[in-house]
């Protein structure tokens, strides 16, 4: 077996920590978004094959050496590519944590820095975990060589190539942090969740084991879905519909009697199919509503965001997305959805637009009011319990 395509480098043993798909069996796609100056790294995160890209990026310093913005799971795999660009351009130098609240990111954060001892790690501000708040030590963070970002970007060491604004809500129970890096001499953007864009196609990451796409392209139970690029765009389309409304108005979900019903008239009851449980069924309406959530490809900000967090400093959201947008990019990497959005400042500040009163219908393309409903119920219902506190006024 060629060692470019062999399972035991996709392993990722430490995957209980945070239980989601694909567990232990992590793929690494590497791609080069700037020649010879910036990559990217995808592996797969999500539930019930809902499932999304979860992105590092790696960029080349002018001086030498590697920095490394959110790191992804450290698997044989994607440690011998990532090592593919030390032979080249140097050390990995530095190791961005560029979020307070993301599990998903913060856990990689200590196992990758072991396997490039030389880096110094830096972090958001406010660290905190659930449901204990323990040291970063604690959780796998090199202790001497892990500090917390300068709020003055000036002070950072790369600070000559870089620039990069700090979001820091606190939302009483933690924080919502967030850090946007400016790479100065590519112009390009790096966000972890605060945009993103979605894209027609599937991602790069999830054609190579197509199984969840067409999970999801299915209408039924007892449908059995050929292998194309039509049910795998199909299958794709219906996951970010999944993925960021949880329950979008074209979905509805049968009832508990109707779903075994169903599994039983499955051809193929394991538990990869879940035992033929499925208890999707999708309304004509599901392709418009994917139409709209995407815009052509606008940048936006994720509804669970718009309604459940940003909303809670929408003056703080608006002063940082106004830092953001001075800085002269002309492409935005996520770490999530599409890898590179053609995106200038005033299409990103265009995105935080939902935080306005006077909000103008002929820049701006909002959500489908109908396709938010599950999380706005969400959000009154952590407010009604008293975990989450009511929104602040729009300015």
């Amino acid at each position: 077996m060629s060692p470019l395509n062999n399972p035991k480098d996709w392993s990722w043993p430490f995957w209980a920590a945070v239980p989601l798909y694909p567990y232990g069996r992590r793929r690494t796609v590497r791609q080069e978004i700037v020649p010879d100056t910036i990559w990217t790294f995808d592996q797969l995160h999500g539930i019930l094959y809902t499932i999304v890209p979860i992105r590092m990026t790696i960029v080349k310093l002018f001086a030498g050496g590697l920095l490394v913005y959110a790191p992804v799971a450290p698997t044989t795999e994607c440690v011998r590519l990532v090592n593919e660009l030390v032979a080249k351009h140097g050390e990995v130098k530095y190791i961005l944590l560029p979020t307070s609240s993301g599990l998903e990111h913060k856990v990689f954060v200590g196992p990758f820095a072991r396997r490039f001892p030389q880096a110094q790690v830096f972090v958001a501000p406010h660290q905190w975990s659930f449901p204990f708040n323990l040291p970063l030590s604690w959780l796998g963070f090199p202790q001497k060589r892990t500090q917390e970002l300068p709020e003055d970007s000036s002070l950072a060491p790369f600070a000559l190539e870089f620039d990069y604004a700090i979001l820091d809500i606190d939302l009483g129970r933690g924080s919502f942090a967030e850090v946007a890096v400016f790479h100065k001499r590519s112009r390009t953007l790096l966000v972890t969740d605060s945009i993103l864009s979605v894209p027609v196609d599937p991602p790069e990451i999830l054609q190579l084991d197509p199984y969840p796409l067409l999970f999801h392209a299915r209408d039924n139970a007892w449908e059995t879905i050929e292998d194309n690029e039509d049910n795998r765009r199909k299958g794709w389309q219906r996951i970010s519909l999944f993925a960021l409304y949880f329950r979008p108005s074209a979905l509805e979900v049968a009832s508990i009697g109707q779903m075994f019903r169903d599994a039983l008239k499955a051809p193929q009851r394991s538990l990869k199919t879940y035992f033929g449980l499925f208890p999707f069924r999708w309304q004509e309406t599901w392709k418009q509503a994917f139409d709209a959530l995407r815009g052509q490809g606008r940048p936006f900000v994720a509804p669970i965001l718009q309604i459940l967090i940003f909303p809670q400093a929408p003056s703080q959201v608006l002063k940082w997305a106004d830092t953001v947008a001075s800085w002269d990019f002309q492409q935005i990497i996520s770490c999530h959805f599409d890898s590179l959005i053609k995106a200038n400042p005033r299409q990103f500040r265009q995105a935080f637009a939902f935080l306005e009163k006077n909000l103008s219908s002929s820049e701006s393309q909002p959500l489908l009011e109908e396709d938010l409903k599950f999380i706005q119920e969400l959000e009154a219902g952590l407010v009604k319990r008293g975990i989450a506190t009511p929104a602040k006024e729009n300015l």
